[in-house]
């Protein structure tokens, strides 16, 4: 019965679209997925989908015959898409009173959710979203909810968290659930900020005309609000200080207005704050005193002001330190002594409009028990006083241009630029940490001579350099690359490349562009060899290994070398599958056990598990066992590093013939018994050019010195194509790789 009744829908859908002409409507996603949807898991009751709507891709949902909701693809309305660079498909239910009844995860095609982690732990995590009032979304903003991470899945659960909130906000004011309506802007009077218009100079007047805005909460109020919560601990922990004392006294005023600044924070003052933002930014002072503070401590550990939040229709700021800037004197006359004065950068892609009113919504926390705290909010409410703005004329109405669907996809470029602009901005101590390792190893690369010159600095410099790449790269910021990332790159360039979705990820995106620049100059080792947390994590092991005397194994040669096509033949064999099925080539690239070793910390099942530590034991005892012979990953970026234009690592004639120190020494055996570095082996561990200089080691530079005792000359070593032509350290000869 549900089947036929679905079937019907769809005819009536296609009857529509042929009666009245919704060329927009054979597009949307609705109608080629709604199939795959079973309502009655969808809505706990619901039996059916009933008729498709006249004027928008969503369909009404049923029991026993009457509806009781409505049923939309987030994809039809706003941005969906992840970090695959393809949309994500999410079906949402909603009822006549804005209350979402039903999400369900459709189809999509991410690797961060296929791999490693189940698809029913994220599809689950959507479920949640049921009961979610989209009426108190749209007055908070956005942030009446609590946004749910999984380990590992950061960037696609935002994606799914801002579709299913936009979205559900353009559907029920489309619709008019739960008294939503739409905007209507442009229509009415117009203001913008008058930049002529100037502000009292004393601190009382400001107050009574409007610029500046105040919160006074006291004791009472505060105890009475957590009271009135459900959970009775927080009456049990109320504050001891008598009910008039001062909690908190918060005032607020918009200095990004140029008659404002000058007023409160004085000329010179006022002129850093315009020199600090950009074209399009705002800024709000906001000052505070007593009991409470509204600043916290949480932008000292994590970089984000957690206590308060700029409130504005549908759109939320939060600020983090670098949109923070001290106070540091009060021009006003008459200003009272507070224990806060600061200044909040609102950035302009944020949508802000200064004419409308907005509000500072104050976060007060309870300490309940040892670890668990309760919350409720205030907010401090502002709008800028009309002597501040001037009328504009709304512009003249016109007809709907032809064009009119490249403004709705402008429009949701821009949101979804707004996404991955805010995901930076929660990734930049992630993304600073990340520039310094690579500046330093850039600095190691380049004056490698100097940097190898001390045997003992350079291997604890390399112990410290890997520690920082496994412990803040990998389990922290979670910076693992993986032969996925290039599966999904080629898949987006044959579907219609995107820049907006690989900019979701900002620490792997900074790295593959890293890895891009280092395949021209060094070969794949710049990466395998320092920035890859798994390869990191198997040579710390083997370190530890080997200060425990455990036993290494020196493969032969002949093996060795018969060993390397492996991963070659991995990464074609995974390339191959993807050209047919993306998701089955990602669900065969397990054979990489980064997931589980770095991304979700060993928290998998046992086989994965199982496997990863197979791995690291057989590292034990052959140093860096899968990177030599099963990493796609490797094998992917050893064929184009063949491209490299420079050979940095300096050799001797000797080298090969007759001496084998380094071919015996090198931690992946990548020097030939000839003496030559394999460039496709070679993980620039730069152990080589450490006995290339060292005087206890080399017999080539032992040689050297006693020659020079004797006769205190420098003798003529000699040297092979492309080697070192002097005999000691200097700047190397570059040649172009073969």
């Amino acid at each position: 019965m549900t089947t036929l009744r679905t079937l019907l829908a769809k005819m009536a859908l296609i009857g529509l679209m042929s009666c009245f002409g919704l060329p927009a409507m054979a597009q949307s996603v609705l109608s080629t997925l709604i199939d795959d949807v079973d309502v009655t898991q969808l809505v706990e009751g619901a039996d059916a989908f009933g008729a498709v709507h006249q004027d928008m891709p969503a369909v009404q949902v049923l029991k026993d015959g009457q509806q009781i909701g409505w049923a939309f693809i987030t994809s039809d309305y706003v941005s969906t898409t992840g970090y695959s660079g393809k949309p994500i498909h999410t079906m949402v239910a909603v009822d006549d009173g804005a209350q979402v009844i039903g999400v369900e995860l459709v189809k999509h095609s991410e690797p961060i959710v296929l791999i490693g982690i189940p698809d029913s732990k994220i599809k689950a995590l959507v479920a949640g979203y049921r009961g979610l009032d989209l009426v108190a979304e749209a007055a908070s903003g956005g942030t009446s909810h609590d946004l749910e991470i999984i380990s590992g899945t950061t960037v696609t659960i935002m994606v799914i968290d801002d579709s299913i909130i936009r979205a559900g906000l353009k559907v029920a004011r489309e619709l008019g659930l739960g008294g939503l309506a739409v905007e209507e802007k442009g229509t009415g009077p117009q203001f913008e900020i008058d930049p002529d218009a100037t502000a009292a100079d004393d601190w009382m007047t400001l107050e009574g005309d409007g610029t500046l805005r105040r919160l006074l909460l006291d004791v009472g109020q505060v105890n009475a609000a957590f009271a009135a919560m459900e959970d009775p601990r927080a009456a049990r922990r109320a504050l001891t200080e008598a009910p008039e004392t001062t909690f908190i006294e918060m005032q607020a005023a918009l200095v990004s207005h140029p008659g404002i600044a000058p007023a409160i924070l004085g000329e010179a003052e006022a002129a850093n704050l315009a020199a600090w933002l950009d074209a399009g930014d705002h800024a709000v002072a906001i000052f505070g005193r007593g009991l409470y503070s509204f600043k916290g401590s949480g932008y000292v550990r994590g970089g984000i002001f957690d206590r308060i939040v700029l409130i504005q229709d549908d759109i939320s700021v939060r600020f983090r330190d670098r949109m923070h800037k001290r106070i540091n004197t009060i021009a006003a006359d008459g200003a009272p002594v507070f224990a806060e004065s600061d200044m909040f950068k609102i950035p302009a892609d944020s949508g802000f409009d200064p004419s409308q009113p907005f509000r500072i919504q104050l976060l007060v926390q309870r300490d309940v028990a040892a670890i668990e705290k309760v919350f409720t909010t205030f907010d401090l409410g502002y709008e800028l006083p009309r002597q501040y703005l001037r009328s504009v004329a709304p512009p003249p109405a016109a007809e709907v241009p032809e064009g009119v669907a490249e403004v709705t996809t402008q429009t949701e470029r821009d949101a979804h630029q707004a996404l991955w602009k805010r995901i930076w901005a929660g990734k930049t101590t992630e993304i600073i940490v990340l520039g310094a390792l690579l500046t330093i190893l850039t600095g190691v690369f380049f004056f490698q001579s100097f940097a190898t010159r001390n045997e003992r600095a350079f291997f604890w410099f390399r112990i410290a350099f890997l520690s920082v790449v496994l412990v803040y790269l990998g389990w922290y910021a979670n910076a693992q690359l993986s032969v996925v990332n290039l599966m999904a790159l080629f898949g987006s360039l044959v579907s219609g490349f995107s820049w907006q979705a690989f900019l979701l990820d900002p620490m792997t995106f900074i790295l593959w562009f890293a890895v891009a620049a280092a395949l021209l100059f060094w070969g794949r080792g710049a990466y395998c060899g320092w920035l890859c947390p798994f390869g990191a994590l198997q040579e710390l092991l083997n370190r530890i290994a080997k200060a425990l005397r455990i036993p290494q194994w020196t493969l032969p040669w002949g093996l060795n070398e018969r060993l390397w096509p492996i991963k070659y033949m991995i990464f074609l064999g995974l390339f191959g599958v993807s050209l047919t099925s993306i998701e089955q080539a990602e669900r065969l690239a397990e054979v990489e056990p980064f997931k589980t070793a770095i991304i979700l910390n060993f928290v998998r099942a046992w086989p994965f598990v199982a496997y990863a530590v197979a791995l690291l034991v057989a590292g034990l005892f052959v140093e860096r066992f899968f990177c030599r012979y099963l990493c796609p990953l490797g094998a992917a970026l050893a064929i184009p590093a063949r491209m490299r234009m420079f050979d940095w690592l300096k050799r001797y004639h000797e080298c090969g013939n007759p001496c084998q120190t380094c071919a015996h020494q090198c931690p992946v055996q990548a020097i030939h018994p000839t003496g030559e570095i394999n460039p496709n082996e070679c993980i620039n561990c730069l152990h080589c050019q450490v006995l290339y200089q060292s005087e206890t080691t080399c017999p080539v530079v032992i040689k050297k010195l006693k020659r020079r005792e004797k006769t205190g000359a420098v003798p003529n070593l000699g040297t092979k194509p492309g080697r070192d032509i002097s005999g000691h350290p200097n700047q190397p000869k570059t040649q172009p790789a073969t």
